[in-house]
């Protein structure tokens, strides 16, 4: 399927939520991300365990699929949030930019 912008992703993929129910909406999408970052981790780490770091067309299509896991996680926790995957791409690239120009992109802290 074809995908327009980050707001056609985030009204599609909407479509297959379904609210476990937990204290608070965030909560399970939140641990689900984490879940799913994980298995991109993993999957990477036996690519250099398992194959010297060659990713081959499996390998990659393997992680196209993780990826898209976590792209749904999140595209989840920023609907509940009422922010657009756009506006949270912007101000990550604003925020690039300015450690960028301030020297600032190595280093520890939320606010470098």
């Amino acid at each position: 399927m074809k995908v327009e912008s980050f707001e056609h992703y985030q009204r599609e993929s909407r479509r297959t939520w379904n609210l476990v129910h937990t204290d608070h909406p965030i909560v399970y999408p939140t641990l689900g991300l984490a879940n799913e970052a994980g298995e991109v981790a993993g999957k990477v780490k036996k690519l250099f365990r398992d194959k010297g770091g060659q990713i081959g067309e499996a390998d990659r299509e393997a992680l196209k699929q993780e990826l898209g896991d976590v792209l749904w996680y999140l595209a989840q926790i920023a609907t509940e949030l009422g922010l657009s995957l756009q506006e949270i791409a912007e101000a990550n690239l604003e925020k690039l930019k300015s450690r960028l120009e301030r020297g600032q992109i190595k280093g520890e802290g939320d606010n470098r």
